[in-house]
């Protein structure tokens, strides 16, 4: 057994959306250490570009909003004008919103579902034939949904489209992955616990604060995700079908009370 090959990505192709910065930055850097050729997108090309660059030759921007069904669609074809198959789809473009119950806007409910729970399936579903393409009962291809501790449990925000576009986006991995296994793809998710990030604040400003509350005693640093992604993605991964993985040094399943508020 060589333990060293069953994390490799060699010769994988690679998409990852929301891949300019943060969580999806540190995946897409972890598979292009692993020998993947990696295509990042997001919202802003600019941003798209610049991470490109950053990460190297082997990684490609292709900037596009998936929060449509067309977004996702034009996308799919984007990449599948490039590659004939794709061997590892990383759907981590999301949103959050937090008001007080009174006041939560419709806005604030579609902006939010609309990316985070919508978009993974259809953009997976535009590129069904391209991960069937790439796929065998030796080697699966893989889908890795990146999901939220907050879809497992309550966090202290009013963040309720959030919480609920995670744990569908949850259930629904399990869902599409009873479906895909029959066409040798896994789909898989992750759930982030406390990152520094854009998203997750109060890591970001407050990691000191908020790691006291962590039962590993530290917020999560991007080799976390990363290691995890690569795990799912590479032949390590491959009898793990319909999982979320928490990423969280505890705090779901460790963490009395279940709160990190800082």
């Amino acid at each position: 057994m060589n333990i060293a090959n069953l994390f490799s990505l060699e010769g994988k192709v690679a998409l990852v959306t929301g891949g300019s910065r943060n969580i999806g930055k540190w995946i897409a850097e972890g598979f292009i250490a692993q020998g993947a050729k990696v295509y990042i997108s997001s919202r802003k090309a600019d941003a798209c570009d610049r991470a490109a660059e950053e990460l190297g030759p082997n990684c490609i921007a292709l900037p596009q909003d998936v929060s449509t069904v067309e977004g996702c669609k034009a996308l799919a074809a984007a990449l599948t004008e490039r590659e004939p198959k794709l061997d590892i789809l990383v759907n981590n473009a999301g949103a959050a919103w937090g008001e007080p119950f009174e006041v939560f806007p419709e806005s604030g409910w579609d902006k939010v579902v609309d990316l985070n729970l919508k978009s993974p399936f259809f953009l997976t579903q535009a590129l069904h034939g391209a991960l069937k393409a790439a796929a065998s009962p030796d080697r699966p291809a893989k889908v890795i949904n990146i999901t939220s501790i907050d879809g497992l449990r309550l966090n202290p925000w009013e963040t309720y489209s959030y919480h609920a576009s995670k744990a569908g986006l949850i259930y629904l991995t399990k869902r599409i992955a009873a479906r895909l296994v029959s066409d040798h793809i896994n789909v898989t998710s992750i759930a982030p616990g406390a990152f520094a990030s854009d998203m997750n604040k109060a890591a970001r400003d407050h990691g000191d604060t908020v790691a006291q509350r962590i039962p590993s005693g530290r917020i999560g640093v991007p080799e976390d995700l990363a290691a995890t992604a690569v795990f799912l993605a590479s032949r390590a991964g491959d009898y793990v079908v319909g999982e979320t993985i928490a990423v969280d040094g505890g705090i779901v399943n460790a963490l009395a009370g279940g709160s990190i508020d800082p």
